[in-house]
């Protein structure tokens, strides 16, 4: 044992390394807590939902029974519009999907029938992703770092049977009020050109010179003639499209929609005009807002009538597990 001044040296070595290595642990577990702080203030940006930690519906839940009446009181003429695209296995889509239908007869062999009466009949399978064509994306389509609403993770709900939560057979139907909004006039152009962003300020013009003021539970619909480029050109089709940029989509998720979408294949300018991130809006409007995606919509017969305002009607295939579907969309004047 060290005795009087070595010992008092040595007491006083050891509080400092003590001090020291306190220091050095301090700095270490804010080094580690820090990153888990930024996370938490991160998630609590968008999840829970403003709709509840369970919420598997999103903005959905804006379309109450008073925002229903308010929409069947739009109808004047009863004139109907379907909204859908039609599909075959000619129609381009993105990327990897693909629609392929086969007529089926089955034990009608060689002409034969059933029954004395000579009963025949007809069957169709599809083998196609449920992406394809006039299509409603549902808020567990799209994911931030295997991330969906409400916070929900990948590993927590995905299957390969589908999903187990924010299902597109969970989703009410859709009656309420839609609006179009024409852009190939507001740019004085058939087809408004690919990679043009809509901007806040674009969308309120629109809105002002067709007499409109969004409400909640709205249905916000853009018409950009897109959808003329089937067929004729696909490859330009499928590259490039205009459409919405975050601001608008901000704007247009504090207006209170229930879903946005439109002629193109994205609903959102692509490419992304501000660096390299993918679908961006999409992330924000499904992920982060709760609001549903409706793509492929034929708006031009709307456009035709100046339907600027219409009774929107949905009632989407309920497959259990997926999170977008097929749809025809209708809308009444």
């Amino acid at each position: 044992m060290p005795s009087g001044e070595g010992a008092l040296h040595s007491a006083d070595g050891l509080n400092e390394y003590r001090n020291v290595m306190m220091k050095t642990f301090t700095r270490l577990a804010l080094a580690t807590a820090l990153p888990l702080a930024m996370q938490v203030a991160s998630a609590a940006d968008w999840y829970p939902s403003a709709y509840g930690a369970n919420d598997e519906i999103g903005a959905a839940n804006l379309l109450t029974p008073d925002v229903v009446k308010q929409a069947v009181g739009l109808v004047r003429t009863g004139k109907t519009y379907p909204l859908a695209v039609p599909v075959d296995k000619n129609l381009p889509a993105f990327r990897h999907r693909s629609f392929h239908l086969y007529n089926i007869q089955p034990g009608e062999q060689a002409g034969q029938s059933l029954g004395p009466n000579k009963f025949t009949f007809n069957d169709e399978m599809v083998n196609a992703w449920t992406g394809v064509g006039t299509q409603l994306n549902g808020i567990g389509h799209i994911g931030i770092d295997n991330r969906y609403y409400n916070g929900n993770q990948a590993a927590d709900f995905v299957t390969v049977e589908g999903v187990k939560k924010l299902g597109i057979e969970k989703v009410p139907p859709f009656v309420t009020r839609g609006v179009v909004l024409d852009m190939t006039a507001h740019y004085g152009k058939s087809i408004v050109p690919g990679g043009t962003e809509f901007s806040v300020a674009d969308i309120q013009a629109v809105l002002k010179k067709q007499g409109l003021t969004l409400r909640k539970g709205d249905v916000v619909l853009f018409n950009t003639g897109w959808l003329e480029l089937i067929g004729k050109d696909n490859q330009q089709f499928l590259e490039v499209e205009p459409g919405i940029g975050m601001e608008a989509a901000k704007w247009l998720a504090d207006q209170g929609i229930v879903a946005f979408g439109g002629d193109t294949w994205a609903s959102e300018v692509y490419p992304n005009p501000h660096g390299k991130d993918e679908f961006p809006v999409n992330q924000y409007m499904l992920a982060k807002r709760g609001i549903y995606n409706l793509e492929l919509i034929d708006s031009r017969a709307l456009v035709r009538d100046q339907a600027w305002e219409f009774l929107f009607v949905l009632g989407q295939p309920l497959y259990v597990g997926s999170t977008q579907v097929n749809i025809n969309p209708v809308a009444i004047k």
